[in-house]
């Protein structure tokens, strides 16, 4: 099978940030790899270098063939981007943006015209394609965003975090438009922080952080890795916390985290409903009387606290406070 992404060793600084510490990845054609990792993990900065936006300072990477940083204007004939924030002019309307990307990648007038009416339909957008862009939702302005990055048809695309911002129904909508992308044989690297999303649209999964990889297989292999399931349980009384633990840790298979403020237990397990059951007598019997209780499969989070010791947004020390770290958009400001 012939390898449509391949980067070895990537590496990119920010004067004292290091936003990549030599990652390696490798996407098979017709695959869609996710790419998940908390802010600042160094998803977008990798992003970047394979659509040859950025240089790496070190490493190598090809897509489709190409070399990204000897021969990056055949790489962009070949790839398509959406990123982030939806990229449409909102004066133009969204049959008009789609006809200016398509005249841009020198389609032809009547080709990029017949282009960006099938797109529209594609995308659910033919009612709305003869409005301005600033008269869309954000659901409609992302759609017509990764319409734009299919305009020259490429053999790979790049979506970085394609449903950030989405409401839960747009973002079900935009998965479906992309599984039918990957049916008719598109390349995907997808990044998210999302494992609900990677777990509905990717074929492989790498985890970063600090810009390295930390884990790699399928979405359940990940699960498994950190537990298959979660008990989540409430309890009425804050005095039945240290109690509900010691039931729960004989059914955990790892460690359980508690909030006492809000009196809330989560425990790792291996066995699902049946495991809840034999847990809700125990507690029942031990006359611990709880107010909630879910069966759940593990969150981006769960996965991070498991793999790294820290959630998905991990606080760093700053000035002597406690602040957000800083995320990937704010990494160019640092090296200017």
């Amino acid at each position: 099978m012939t390898n449509m992404i391949e980067a070895s060793g990537l590496v990119k600084r920010y004067k004292e940030v290091t936003a990549l510490a030599g990652l390696d990845l490798v996407v098979p054609e017709g695959v869609v790899l996710g790419l998940l990792g908390p802010n600042g993990a160094g998803k977008t900065t990798a992003v970047s270098i394979l659509s040859t936006l950025l240089e790496p300072d070190e490493g190598q990477a090809m897509v489709a063939g190409a070399d990204v940083r000897k021969d990056p204007k055949a790489v962009r004939r070949l790839i398509g981007l959406s990123g982030q924030y939806a990229a449409v002019d909102e004066h133009l309307t969204g049959f008009e943006n789609l006809d200016m990307i398509g005249r841009l990648y020198h389609l032809g007038k009547t080709k990029s015209r017949e282009r960006a009416r099938e797109l529209l339909e594609v995308f659910d957008l033919t009612e709305a394609g003869d409005r301005p862009v600033k008269t869309y939702s954000g659901g409609m302005r992302r759609r017509l965003d990764l319409a734009g990055a299919l305009v020259a048809k490429p053999p790979v695309l790049f979506l970085d975090e394609p449903s950030s911002g989405l409401d839960p129904r747009s973002r079900v909508d935009l998965w479906d438009t992309i599984r039918d992308l990957v049916k008719e044989g598109a390349t995907l690297l997808l990044t998210t922080q999302y494992l609900e999303e990677a777990d509905q649209l990717a074929d492989d999964i790498v985890v970063i952080d600090h810009g390295h990889e930390i884990a790699h297989g399928t979405a359940d292999e990940l699960k498994t890795q950190v537990g298959g399931e979660r008990i989540e349980v409430t309890v009425a009384d804050v005095m039945h916390v240290t109690p509900a633990e010691e039931v729960l840790a004989a059914f955990a298979v790892g460690d359980i985290r508690i909030d006492h403020h809000s009196r809330g237990l989560t425990a790792p397990i291996a066995g699902g409903a049946p495991v809840l059951t034999q847990a809700l007598r125990e507690l029942d019997a031990r006359g611990i009387v709880v107010q909630d209780v879910g069966l759940r499969r593990p969150t981006l989070d769960d996965v991070f606290l498991s793999l790294t010791g820290h959630v998905a947004e991990e606080e760093v020390e700053s000035n002597g406070g406690r602040s957000k770290k800083p995320k990937e958009e704010e990494l160019e400001e640092v090296s200017r």
